[in-house]
């Protein structure tokens, strides 16, 4: 494939779609017919029927056991998401596939009742989003993600929501009744304040100062509300760490935690990439750095070091965490999302749907 044809595409993270790991097939789009280059496609949205509404996790470095995932693949289109991989065991590309063709739960809220309904649900927090956000653009419109929050405040069970949309203030009101049992967290991931870098790195995301403002609009609200400086990108991100954790702790956000870049299967090519194309300067020392934290690969899968890394570069990103964690009063007090004040919804409810 000639370079010309993969030059980056307005509003995506991915200008390639290479092929499925699985199946070794190239799935690329059309160029079009006048410049020779892909045109930015449109998002498809293919329904999900998905039995199971909630995923369980047993992975011994993941501090939650059930997630929902109302939408498989997601619109943000950042270049750097570890989550791409999993739209390859849909016959999908990790690139512009991942991005553009959304399996959609259309039926989730209708099943995460049945599924506190039951009497074998032992109430316990739930997260949203373990994989792909809650809060994409396209849940603007379909608003599955706040027909599941009106779920869980209505049976009270603890969930804690993970993402990078300002859209997340609209379901205040659900969060809020949650909240006032303290069966309500929500985080922000912030990986840079840089609006330039923002655009092209997590081209479909709320912009930084967006997701400042939505931090502040929860804190006020009484959400518990916390800031993922998440990933950092070392070479290209990890400077602004302690900026990032000042502003959230400005704008209303009492916890923190933060994730070093994973890069699994194809998501290390589309980086790599994507550096080529938006910072050719310095590709040699974001990738470097990254195999220095990896033990000389851009990714290692072993719990326990997957999220941090290894090595002396990895060490001095943790503390520097921690002593502006410390240093700004982040982490104090944390209390544990409450499943005290559960019950089980009516069946005969479904109507409200």
């Amino acid at each position: 494939m000639e370079e010309k044809n993969k030059k980056p595409i307005r509003g995506r993270g991915a200008s390639d779609n290479p092929a499925n790991r699985f199946e070794d097939k190239y799935l690329d789009y059309d160029l079009d017919g006048e410049t020779g280059e892909k045109p930015s496609q449109k998002t498809k949205l293919i329904r999900d029927d998905t039995k199971e509404i909630l995923s369980k996790n047993d992975s011994p470095d993941i501090p939650f056991t059930y997630g929902l995932n109302p939408y498989r693949g997601c619109e943000h289109g950042c270049i750097y998401c570890y989550a791409r991989p999993t739209h390859e065991y849909l016959g999908f590309s990790a690139g512009l596939d991942f991005e553009s063709r959304i399996m959609v739960k259309y039926d989730a809220a209708k099943k995460l009742r049945k599924k506190f309904t039951s009497k074998n649900w032992k109430p316990e927090p739930v997260i949203m989003s373990g994989v792909t956000d809650p809060f994409q653009p396209i849940e603007r419109e379909l608003e599955i993600t706040r027909s599941c929050l009106k779920v869980f405040a209505e049976a009270r069970n603890p969930v804690s929501i993970i993402t990078k949309n300002y859209l997340v203030t609209r379901d205040i009101n659900f969060l809020s009744t949650l909240a006032e049992y303290n069966a309500a967290h929500v985080t922000l991931s912030i990986t840079t304040l840089d609006r330039d870098l923002a655009r092209v790195m997590e081209p479909r995301t709320s912009q930084p100062y967006r997701r400042l403002q939505a931090i502040e609009k929860l804190s006020a609200a009484g959400i518990s509300v916390g800031v993922n400086v998440a990933p950092i990108i070392p070479g290209l991100t990890d400077h602004e760490c302690p900026k990032i954790l000042e502003a959230a702790k400005e704008a209303g956000a009492t916890q923190a935690g933060f994730t070093i870049v994973r890069l699994p299967y194809g998501v290390k090519d589309l980086f790599e990439e994507w550096l080529e194309h938006h910072f050719p300067d310095r590709k040699d020392k974001v990738l470097n750095r990254i195999r220095d934290m990896r033990d000389g690969q851009l990714n290692k899968s072993e719990f326990g070091d997957r999220f941090r890394g290894q090595g002396a570069f990895s060490d001095q990103i943790e503390e520097m965490f921690k002593i502006n964690t410390k240093k700004m009063g982040l982490n104090k007090g944390i209390r544990p999302l409450s499943t005290a004040h559960f019950r089980r919804p009516e069946a005969g409810q479904l109507h409200l749907f």
